[in-house]
Parts: structure tokens; C-alpha cells; sequence
């Protein structure tokens, strides 16, 4: 592994490669971009055909790459993230109809899925030291991208009278430049879950044996049971890893919060053309980018919060998820743009509050290769309860629930979580409290007497 000193080799250009990836100015108008004149597709077709791809896709290609990326030592698969997001733009800007914007939304699940390689490569290629701090820095360039994107959209349309296929230009031109970007990162020597038992050291040995005895059964046979290895660490570090009740509480709120939030926020640009129909002029963009950045802001306050977490946390989860509850249930019965703006905005900042919570309380009990593996089957768990969701409320083969009744269905899954953290952090409140009398007692039970007189 390199050491620190060199860290700002890659970690420049994956900022770079980070933020014009997220710049994507089209984003939050994008509803409005296809239901429009430049592709004169039905609001129905959004909704039932379109974006119930990008949560069957992410579902089918979660584990597959998130296999792949630590074999292929992450570089790769970055640079088809690139491809992915170019390859989406184009299609959008270019392709007509429903086959070209389902391929469209199948490119950007691809890229939603290969997040993994983004933070991952990273922490291959610099000391755990500094683990905290690239974090900070790679995350912050995504969020950074995002919000300068939604607010560059909002300004263009709002003051400059840019058109939205002129906004759909500019998303191509961020995400080609991000696509260059990432030819330029170095290659990592090794990844992090094989790293100790399959380095990059053996790694040259065996390919130095494929160079001298070509199609080699021994080899094949070697790195077959690698693999077994390989996936019977995985299912013996998921075993250990949710044996713990609290890291298992935690994960549970990061994977139902994190399938509602993708669909509260993948379906809501649907809800305010309902509230406002062919309302160009929406300031979609502008309470997307500012809800990104009091998102990121609130999460930095948070990490500086001195509270016993391990004692107040599911709580907090579920005192806040009921607000975040209430504010979709708003957003929902509210004939008001500007209500339902706010209440996106609360939702939003509230949301990455909470997901900041269950990050640190995970990583504070786990080791860092037992963590970057809890994130990913929490997001593979929230994918398939999206699909689920999806499946039963959006697909034209089950309820075909209106829009109106899509976020009461979604407010109720909040409430529901709520009231589950609710009880569980009534309960480790109690439990602890109960704890620290019976070691008080102990304690002054086993004083000793004082000498008689």
C-alpha cells in the first residue's frame, strides 16, 4: 500500500471524478424534461415503465458488482461507472420513446451500483490513518457536485432562460469530463477484502505461472478455491457482524430508511407536477441543492454532538423519523408548491441527519473490512425492500396506486419505522438505566464496614 504522504495523488482526481459525476443540472427537472415537449412521454409512462427500472436494475446488479469490484481492484469499475453515466446522458438527450429511457435508467443503476467502488478504492490506496479524513473529502465532493448541479439548473432555468435540453447538454459534458477523469487514477496494488490473504504479491505469482504454463488446471483449481474461501469469509463475518443487537438495530434503520428514501425521492418530482401541472419555471432544482447542502452541513454538526449515542440513539432515530413521517404526510395532502417544497426540504436535511447517525454507530463497532461489507448488503437489503415497495404500489401488474396515494403508503412505512425505534430505544433507555443501578447497588453492597468503635 502506498504510503500517506503520496495520498493526494489519487484522492485529487477522485474528487474531481466525484463531483462532475453528481453536476447533473438535468437532474431535478428530469420528470419534467421526459413528460414535456422533447419527449412527449405520458406522465403514466414515467411512472409505471421508467422508474420502477432504475430499482429493479440496482437490485439485479447490486451483488454482482459488488463481487466484481473488489476482484477487479475498483479502478475498472469506476471507469464503467463513467461509461454508464455518459452512456445514460446520451440516450436521454438523444433517444425517443420508452425503449431509450428504460435503456437510459438501466445505465444509471449501473452507475448507482458502482458507488461501492467509488469509496472503496480510497481506502486502498491510502493509510487508515487518514480513513476519516478522505471520507470526508470524497463524500463531500459527491454532495458538493450534486448541490451545485441542482442550484446551476435552477439558476439557468429561473433567471437565464435556458431550456431544459440546453441543461441536459451540459449534464453530458460534466460526466464525459468526469469519465476522462477516472483514466487517470492510479491503480490500486491491492483491494481490501483480499488484501492479507490473496496480495498483490500472490497475485504476480500466479499470473506469472498463467504466462509460463498457460491454461494450467492447477492455477484454475487454486483460484476456485479462492473464491469458495473468499465467499464463506463473507458469510461468516455477516454472521458475526448482525450477531450484535445493536449494530443489527442500526443497520435495519439504514436499510428501510435508505429504500424509503430513494423512493420518496425518485417519485416526488411526480407529486409536484400533480401539484403543479407544467409548471416550468419550478424551483425544483433550487430546493434540491439547498436541501443537499443543509443535509451536508447537518450531518457535519452532528458528528461534533457529544451525546451517548450507544444509550440515546435509537431514540433519536425514532423521535426524528416520525417528524420525517409527518413531513411526507404533508408533502402528500397539501395542495400548496411551496408546503410541499418545504417539507421536501426538512425530509431531505432530516434523512442524511439520521443515515450520519447509523453510519458512525456502525463503523464505531466494527472493523473497517467488516464495515465496508455491512454497507454493502445494507444497501442490497434496502434494494430489494424498494423493489418490494415498488412492485406493490407503482407496477402497472399490482395496485397502480395514484401518485397522492404512492405518499401515504410512503409516510405510513416511515411511521411504521418509527414506532419500531420508538419502542426499541424506550426499551435500551430503561435497560441501561436499570443496568446502572444494579451496579450501583453492587457496589455499595460490597463496601467495607467501617471498624467499630
Amino acid at each position: 500500500m502506498p504510503c500517506h504522504a503520496g495520498w493526494v495523488g489519487p484522492i485529487v482526481p477522485l474528487c474531481i471524478y466525484g463531483f462532475c459525476s453528481m453536476m447533473r443540472p438535468i437532474e431535478p427537472f428530469m420528470t419534467e424534461f421526459l413528460t414535456g415537449t422533447y419527449k412527449n412521454l405520458t406522465t403514466e409512462q414515467v411512472t409505471r415503465q421508467l422508474y420502477p427500472v432504475l430499482t429493479y436494475s440496482s437490485l439485479i446488479l447490486l451483488i454482482p458488482i459488488l463481487l466484481v469490484t473488489d476482484f477487479l481492484r475498483y479502478k475498472p469499475v469506476i471507469v464503467l461507472q463513467g461509461f454508464s453515466q455518459v452512456a445514460a446522458s446520451l440516450l436521454i438527450l438523444v433517444g425517443s420513446g420508452v425503449p431509450a429511457a428504460q435503456w437510459a435508467f438501466f445505465s444509471t443503476s449501473f452507475a448507482m451500483a458502482a458507488d461501492v467502488a467509488y469509496f472503496s478504492y480510497i481506502y486502498s490506496m491510502v493509510d487508515p490513518r487518514l480513513y476519516q479524513r478522505v471520507t470526508s473529502y470524497v463524500r463531500g465532493a459527491m454532495l458538493l457536485g450534486y448541490a451545485v448541479g441542482a442550484l446551476l439548473g435552477q439558476l439557468l432555468v429561473s433567471f437565464g432562460g435556458v431550456s431544459l435540453y440546453c441543461l441536459a447538454v451540459v449534464t453530458l459534458t460534466s460526466v464525459s469530463i468526469a469519465l476522462i477523469t477516472s483514466l487517470f487514477l492510479p491503480m490500486p496494488e491491492a483491494s481490501l477484502f483480499i488484501h492479507g490473504t490473496y496480495s498483490a504479491q500472490q497475485g504476480s505469482s500466479v499470473a506469472d505461472m498463467c504466462d509460463s504454463e498457460g491454461r494450467d488446471f492447477t492455477t484454475w483449481a487454486k483460484s476456485v478455491r479462492h473464491v469458495k474461501r473468499m465467499l464463506w469469509r463473507l458469510v461468516l463475518d455477516c454472521k458475526t457482524c448482525y450477531s450484535s443487537m445493536a449494530v443489527l438495530f442500526f443497520c435495519i434503520w439504514s436499510a428501510m430508511g435508505r429504500c424509503g428514501f430513494y423512493q420518496v425521492a425518485g417519485y416526488v418530482q411526480l407529486l409536484w407536477v400533480h401539484v403543479q401541472p407544467h409548471n416550468f419555471t419550478a424551483y425544483n432544482g433550487g430546493v434540491d441543492g439547498l436541501s443537499t447542502l443543509s443535509g451536508a452541513a447537518a450531518t457535519v454538526a452532528v458528528g461534533h454532538m457529544s451525546l451517548e449515542w450507544s444509550v440515546w440513539g435509537e431514540l433519536v432515530l425514532g423521535a426524528f423519523t416520525f417528524l420525517i413521517a409527518g413531513a411526507i404526510f404533508l408533502m402528500d395532502v397539501t395542495d400548496n408548491i411551496w408546503i410541499s417544497y418545504l417539507c421536501f426540504f426538512f425530509f431531505k436535511t432530516l434523512y442524511m441527519i439520521l443515515t450520519t447517525i447509523c453510519t458512525f454507530q456502525i463503523a464505531k463497532m466494527l472493523n473497517r473490512e467488516r464495515y465496508a461489507l455491512v454497507l454493502g448488503m445494507n444497501s442490497f437489503v434496502g434494494t430489494i425492500l424498494q423493489s418490494i415497495l415498488t412492485g406493490i404500489v407503482v407496477s402497472s401488474k399490482s395496485l397502480q396506486l395514484t401518485i397522492i396515494s404512492q405518499f401515504f403508503i410512503y409516510a405510513s412505512y416511515f411511521a411504521a419505522i418509527s414506532l419500531l425505534f420508538t419502542v426499541r430505544g424506550v426499551h435500551t433507555l430503561l435497560h441501561t438505566k436499570c443496568s446502572a443501578r444494579g451496579d450501583q447497588a453492587e457496589r455499595a453492597t460490597n463496601l467495607p464496614e467501617a471498624p467499630s468503635l
